[in-house]
């Protein structure tokens, strides 16, 4: 029997992770039927079905399972040599993987992100959205960029962007017939788009001015899970929409939006990007930390 190459062994990681051929190619950089031979020669070579194949899912078989755990490691190791390596080079090279939120992913990737690119032509990011926290280590990924209070204790934590501020806003027709609420409390009385958490669970928006913390359960006909979907309501005169001021900025400086509360929204720790403290540092990564302190330092001054 020949032994499996690389192409397959990272190939059966990437399908086993996404749990999806299609993701899986665009991941590797594959067509997706290059992607099911790679696949299929795998199991050939080793007699044995390692996925479980249906038109609407994919999933490990038993033998799949107990051969990724044995694999991965080692992909890991060999993956490890290889920008260990590439340290050795002028400058680094390969591909950075991120895991983060829709919203963070656009307050970086101008300064940040399409500067490292700049910077380094020979590197590639591999950004990947989701709500929900996940593991950064078990998903493959070098890093991840999140809220400072939704990084996991054990990870390393740099700040991607200055201190943020959330904002409370709604389009002017909305106030049109009505008086604007002065205090949290007021927003009781008023339609409100609430927000929705991955896990499913309503946010209750939060409030701060002068050591007194507030948290109001809002109501309205409307429940959204995203942020681009919320201003989008509130601009057509919905009613009053919570977002991250980075988000609402534009629309506040043109006018389509107002922003109420001001003074019940202070700032609070901006993006973290973090990452393990127990793994050898790529050069990708660490070239890409060294220009967020570049950018971020003279940001916070």
């Amino acid at each position: 029997m020949s032994k499996p190459g690389l192409v397959e062994l990272n190939a059966m990681v990437a399908v086993s992770t996404h749990r999806s051929f299609r993701r899986a190619a665009v991941e590797l950089g594959m067509s997706p039927s290059a992607l099911s031979h790679a696949i299929a020669t795998l199991e050939q070579r080793l007699g044995v079905k390692l996925f479980h194949r249906t038109t609407r899912s994919v999933s490990l078989s038993e033998a799949g399972e107990q051969f990724l755990a044995r694999v991965q490691p080692a992909l890991r190791d060999i993956s490890a040599a290889m920008d260990a390596v590439s340290e050795f080079r002028d400058a680094p090279a390969g591909t950075l993987r991120l895991n983060t939120s829709e919203g963070a992913a656009e307050m970086v990737l101008t300064p940040i992100i399409l500067q490292f690119l700049k910077r380094y032509p020979d590197m590639r990011v591999d950004i990947v959205t989701d709500r929900s926290l996940v593991d950064i280590v078990a998903g493959g990924f070098d890093a991840g960029i999140r809220l400072a209070e939704s990084v996991p204790q054990d990870m390393i934590a740099v700040a991607i962007t200055p201190p943020l501020r959330f904002a409370v806003v709604a389009a002017p027709a909305y106030f049109a017939n009505r008086t604007k609420p002065r205090v949290p409390a007021d927003l009781l009385a008023y339609d409100c788009i609430r927000v929705r958490f991955p896990s499913g669970a309503i946010y209750k928006w939060e409030f701060h001015k002068r050591g007194v913390e507030h948290a109001v359960d809002v109501s309205g006909a409307l429940t959204l899970d995203s942020h681009h979907l919320m201003l989008e309501a509130a601009l057509q005169g919905a009613g009053i929409a919570w977002s991250n001021e980075f988000a609402a900025a534009a629309h506040i400086a043109s006018g389509k939006l107002v922003r109420v509360l001001e003074d019940w929204t202070p700032q609070y720790p901006g993006l973290r990007l973090y990452y393990p403290a127990n793994r050898h540092m790529p050069a990708g990564l660490r070239a890409f930390i060294d220009l967020v302190r570049e950018v971020v330092a003279p940001a916070g001054k």
